[in-house]
């Protein structure tokens, strides 16, 4: 074909013998002008770089008993004051980068891998909760500090305490008198709180360790850890009656005395099927529920035709409570679990009293 294209093209041209004959102008030109190979190009070292010598040499002297506490930097200065040049910082850096020996030799602060907290409560005095929270006092820059320790299932405040500061020792007191009015014995209480410096002080762990009690702290800066005491505070603090600022540490005691007895005693909460936290702690929780069982039962049979659903139920009661319930068990473990924060009510989590009837001996 090419033979072809070349007897046409002195009375036709290239271009017209090649339409004629449907051959690609480029391949007839790179038949007439075949191309040689390329004689391979030397390969040779860049003109401004050190030799394998010159590159140990400068290694050496970094790792020399003279310079191994000395940085790059340091090491060009010292000898081009002594006359020596060796090769640029960068290019000290560079060498000893090869043979990764660029790092920091102080011993580095390695934070530890904090794993979230799970804990399970079936029954009252399992898990307790605790955190501080402040009181605004009648200047500015003035706090009282409120103590409150709360059992995660029943909601139940099994003991408060309001002070000016923020102590470990008042901790320790909290703690130790909260699991003696509530007869805890070894080996069966977990008490959860945050990070906060009373909350991991040496004496409270001490504390806890003679007590028999295990200690739990979130994770640093994760709030969801430790969302019952949280809510509490801010049920607390959604009150009516709670003030912008209380005039004196009497006045604010005086305001937690009326508060902890009535949401312990009488304030009915979402998250415990509308029961009070004393009846939930105290065993109370199963024979009000048969009550409400019987009223609604009563209502129903004298008017079926507004129960749309049928025969209604009391709101369930709760059988366990989870801070942090684990995924692996999915749907399973959320079905049993008390949400901390979603069936709660407008503010969350809890009601209180300052010292609980001990006449009643907790469930089992």
């Amino acid at each position: 074909m090419m033979t072809s294209v070349e007897h046409l093209t002195p009375s036709l041209g290239t271009r017209a013998a090649c339409d004629v004959l449907g051959v690609p102008r480029s391949s007839v030109y790179r038949a007439r002008h075949p191309q040689t190979p390329a004689a391979p190009r030397a390969v040779s070292e860049p003109v401004r770089a050190l030799s394998d010598t010159e590159q140990a040499h400068v290694r050496d002297t970094l790792n020399s008993d003279r310079f191994a506490d000395h940085s790059p930097r340091e090491v060009y200065a010292t000898l081009l004051d002594e006359g020596t040049y060796l090769c640029s910082p960068s290019t000290m850096y560079r060498i000893l980068a090869e043979h990764a020996e660029v790092r920091e030799r102080r011993n580095q602060l390695q934070h530890p891998g904090y794993v979230k907290p799970e804990l399970l409560a079936t029954a009252p005095n399992q898990v307790w909760s605790w955190d501080i929270t402040k009181l605004l006092g009648p200047t500015k820059w003035t706090y009282y500090y409120l103590y409150v320790m709360l059992d995660v299932f029943s909601r139940y405040v099994v003991g408060w305490l309001l002070a000016e500061r923020e102590t470990a020792t008042l901790a320790e007191l909290l703690i130790r008198e909260a699991c003696t009015k509530q007869q805890i014995p070894a080996d069966q209480l977990t008490i959860h709180a945050d990070r906060g410096g009373p909350m991991i002080a040496k004496p409270v762990a001490l504390l806890m360790a003679d007590l028999g009690v295990t200690k739990s702290h979130s994770r640093p800066h994760v709030s969801n850890d430790n969302p019952f005491s949280e809510a509490q505070f801010k049920t607390m603090k959604y009150q009516p009656d709670y003030p912008d600022r209380f005039g004196s540490l009497p006045d604010a005691r005086t305001w937690a005395q009326a508060f902890f007895p009535w949401y312990n005693d009488e304030h009915h909460h979402s998250g415990l099927g509308y029961m009070t936290p004393k009846a939930v702690h105290y065993g109370e929780a199963a024979q009000l529920w048969a009550q409400r069982q019987a009223a609604l039962h009563l209502a129903y049979a004298a008017h079926p035709e507004r129960f749309v659903k049928g025969l209604p139920q009391p709101p369930a009661l709760p059988t366990a409570v989870w801070i942090n319930p684990p995924k692996v068990a999915g749907a399973a473990v959320a079905a049993v679990a008390v949400d901390a924060v979603g069936n709660s009510e407008r503010s969350g989590e809890l009601s209180t009293s300052p010292q609980p009837n001990l006449k009643g001996a907790p469930p089992a």
